[in-house]
């Protein structure tokens, strides 16, 4: 997902207008998690980007999207650019004690 999401709408306040955002974001979210993990594949990652513009947009973690999204609010602009992309996910951890790489030490 690639959008530019308004910040100002008339007869709405402003925090409920970037609250609707992030639960359109949070909906997206839940939407790609929910789709069948290809073979090989331990969950769906995502990389994100959150800024005024997608020129100034700036690589964040997916839990940081709520904070980021109410930075741009805060500057008063009149909307705020959300890049998200979905990537397969590998957990380096378990692939490691498959492979017989770490000792339990529990």
């Amino acid at each position: 997902m690639k959008k530019n999401f308004s910040l100002t709408e008339p007869n709405k306040k402003p925090d409920r207008v970037s609250e609707a955002v992030k639960a359109e974001v949070n909906k997206y979210l839940a939407r790609e998690r929910r789709k069948v993990l290809p073979k090989d594949v331990d969950y769906w990652d995502f990389d994100c980007k959150v800024g005024v513009d997608a020129d100034s947009a700036k690589i964040i973690h997916v839990k940081e999207i709520s904070k980021s999204i109410d930075e741009v609010a805060q500057k008063k602009v009149p909307s705020v650019y959300i890049e998200i992309l979905v990537k397969p996910g590998y957990r380096a951890n378990k692939r490691s004690r498959e492979r017989g790489e770490f000792d339990d030490e529990r």
